[in-house]
């Protein structure tokens, strides 16, 4: 299980009291922000055209603004198991019935299922849905689960405890994979079936219909330097409209966000929360290596009111491979991971947010033009940590609803974007629906006075015995941006050194990560207002964004010429976990795409 987040907030002397001036339409190399306390000027740390409009930078007039459009029957922003899914499903439909139909998918990593990851430990319900001889087309699927473990972890022992049948923890007709190889895999039987993917195409803009139905998308321009000025280089993305566009982004889509506000999607729901998820992949010792072994673990280095914990996976790849997620530097030295690990070599590290809000999060899903699918509006089993099968049923329906709704004469003539409510309507009548409606009162029952302990009872009580049928429906606590404590009303937490063995700085497993952007590019961790950081990220909460971001992105230096500090952004690093969005306090970071291909490059992830 996914940790919600630890950050280790300190009190920093002598900043409380900086205030800022924001100039907003000077040329970019000029702008700067005075600090009251100190001669010395800030440089402007965002360069983005979405902060700072290209219309009104000289630097761009007279620049070829025109973007190349194109039209498809659907376009599909994402190629995870969701997007890609929705376009299999798509493509047989039209088989079946002998229509032609046009789907694209755009991806922004450079390769299908290179910004993949999870866990994973997949339930394949939707898989034998969408493709019955997956085995006879060689889908990566090559460890069953044979045996699952389950433990409390206190600081020095692990107390175990029994999974019984029908446990969300049960994984009895379960795989363990590794989610990109199959991710790629589902590409390639979906561009056998006519699917036009393009990976290395991140998908930047929304588009829309005069009548403010979505028309489709525009995928990122490249060629713009660090300062936000045009290079000799440069292209404009290129639009791609559609009847329908779905929209699979994962975890917190930055175009998705936009939507939620444009449509007001998230009005009848509760917030969505999160948590951060933290993999690494070893290869063992062999005598360690038990192929098909799930591992579950709660408790230590967490507090009882702290929702999260681990798990171990170990996978028949060929070589003896085990996956770990968790808060990796204090609790791979538990003397019962300790002794798996020791000997082995970690050759591969990330982190990716995780919706965990679950069923009481679920926003509408349909709008003029446009669906939301997979784990874009949270379809994530929370208690089970398994969100795969979820999103590519969800998306597998969204195919479903959107060709009978394409098919139907009626709409044939339609000039603006296709509304498609069939979907949501058939979701409700889905497994989907109802398995995260059973589960639905487990994550918010861990936030109780009894914590962990309160929401294991309710767990056996009110899911294993009633499964899952209580009348009530429990309520979060509220948006994580919202939870975390000013500086000083924090004691800091001593964080053992990492030994390098078992345990490793942050850079050193950021270089397991391959993740790599083109350094002469505007920053894509954009800030709504440059002054923020330091007068009130820093001078209240100590810089959060340096604590819980997984890659170093985020850093606050001394100012070069003068006293006091400025953030600095090392986008460079980011592996698009989306975190400093999500948490911070002041939500003045807006992530938002960098240039095509950017990111990490996950192998099997």
């Amino acid at each position: 299980m996914f940790p919600a987040g630890r950050f280790s907030l300190h009190v920093w002397p002598c900043v409380g009291a900086w205030k800022a001036l924001r100039v907003e339409h000077l040329p970019v190399q000029l702008c700067s922000v005075r600090c009251w306390t100190s001669p010395a000027l800030v440089p402007r740390i965002t360069t983005h055209y979405t902060v700072y409009p290209r219309e009104k930078d000289p630097r761009w007039e007279g620049v070829e603004m025109e973007r190349f459009a194109d039209e498809a029957d659907v376009v599909i922003v994402g190629g995870g198991p969701a997007g890609l899914s929705a376009a299999v499903r798509l493509k047989q439909l039209a088989q079946e019935s002998g229509k032609a139909l046009r789907v694209c998918v755009v991806e922004k990593a450079s390769q299908i299922g290179a910004h993949t990851l999870s866990g994973a430990c997949l339930e394949p319900s939707a898989l034998n849905e969408l493709l019955p001889d997956w085995k006879e087309r060689g889908a990566p699927l090559n460890t069953p689960v044979t045996e699952d473990k389950f433990g409390i972890l206190t600081e020095k022992f692990r107390i175990p405890v029994p999974i019984l049948p029908g446990l969300p923890m049960n994984n009895h007709g379960n795989y363990i994979v590794r989610l990109g190889h199959f991710v790629r895999w589902l590409g390639e039987q979906a561009e056998e079936l006519g699917v036009e993917l393009y990976p290395g195409y991140a998908a930047a803009e929304v588009l829309f219909h005069e009548d403010g139905s979505v028309k489709g998308i525009a995928t990122n321009d490249v060629g713009i330097s660090k300062d936000g000025s045009p290079k000799d280089v440069f292209e404009r993305g290129m639009e791609l409209h559609a009847k329908v566009t779905l929209f699979a982004e994962g975890c917190h889509g930055h175009l998705a966000k936009q939507l939620y506000k444009h449509f007001s999607l998230r009005e009848n729901c509760q917030p969505q929360t999160y948590a951060i998820g933290l993999k690494e992949v070893w290869i063992i010792d062999e005598k360690k290596w038990k192929p098909g072994r799930v591992e579950h673990t709660v408790g230590w280095p967490l507090d009882r009111n702290t929702y999260g914990g681990s798990f171990s996976y170990h996978l028949n790849e060929g070589e003896p491979l085990v996956a770990l997620g968790f808060v990796f530097q204090r609790w791979k030295h538990h003397p019962s991971v300790a002794l798996t690990l020791e000997g082995g070599n970690c050759i591969a590290y990330g982190a990716r947010a995780l919706n965990e809000g679950g069923f009481q999060s679920l926003p509408k899903l349909t709008f003029p033009g446009g669906l939301l699918v997979g784990c874009s509006p949270g379809f994530l089993n929370v208690p089970k940590i398994k969100g795969t099968h979820t999103a590519m049923k969800s998306g597998m329906l969204a195919a479903e609803a959107i060709f009978r709704k394409i098919a139907d004469e009626n709409t044939q003539s339609e000039t603006a974007g296709i509304h498609v409510p069939d979907y949501e309507d058939d979701l409700k009548k889905s497994w989907v629906w109802n398995e995260l409606y059973s589960v639905r009162n487990i994550r918010p029952a861990f936030h109780s006075y009894f914590g962990l302990y309160g929401g294991m009872v309710y767990t056996g009580i009110f899911y294993w015995i009633f499964r899952g049928k209580e009348p009530w429906t429990l309520k979060h606590r509220g948006k994580d941006c919202d939870q975390l404590k000013p500086a000083k009303d924090c004691t800091p937490i001593d964080y053992p050194k990492p030994d390098g063995k078992l345990s490793f700085d942050l850079l050193s497993s950021l270089a397991l990560s391959g993740t790599n952007h083109e350094q002469d590019q505007p920053p894509h961790l954009t800030l709504m207002d440059d002054s923020i950081p330091v007068t009130q990220n820093l001078a209240v909460y100590d810089g959060p964004e340096q604590h819980f971001c997984p890659a170093g992105v985020y850093e606050y230096v001394p100012i070069e010429t003068g006293d006091g500090m400025r953030l600095q952004i090392n986008a460079q690093n980011c592996v698009h976990c989306k975190a400093c969005d999500i948490k911070d306090p002041s939500q003045n970071i807006n992530w938002v795409v960098p240039e095509g291909s950017g990111g990490p490059a996950y192998n099997g992830m």
